[in-house]
């Protein structure tokens, strides 16, 4: 199944000043901001600059910095991986954004996969 790199999120308490880094940096507005985020185009990939929190009942999902790569269906995606063995830290669900899953490289990396 295709995989195609949409996404690369970091989490921090530093919103503001990431943001302004990125403004700097890349030399272009952010195409969305708020108090706790903005979100960069990079072709079509999105940088997404998001307010570290604490997961609680509502979000349980950690945050950590990751890659999200969006495919077709992600059950179908999770279950090639799976018989290729690798296997979902965070098996399929649905989420505010849609249905995605989650993985680790080797090295302890994040990986999203998901049907935006």
């Amino acid at each position: 199944m295709t995989k195609k790199l949409s996404e690369i999120a970091m989490f921090t308490d530093k919103v503001a000043e990431m943001t302004d880094f990125y403004r700097r940096f890349l030399g272009q507005e952010p195409l969305s901001a708020w108090p706790g985020g903005a979100i960069f185009m990079l072709g079509d990939v999105k940088l997404f600059i998001h307010t570290t929190y604490e997961p609680d009942d509502k979000n349980d999902l950690p945050p950590f910095d990751h890659l999200a790569f969006t495919v077709e269906d992600v059950d179908e995606a999770a279950a090639e991986l799976r018989d290729k063995g690798i296997t979902a830290t965070r098996p399929p669900q649905d989420y505010d954004w849609g249905r995605s899953a989650y993985l680790q490289d080797p090295a302890g990396h994040h990986l999203e996969i998901t049907s935006e």
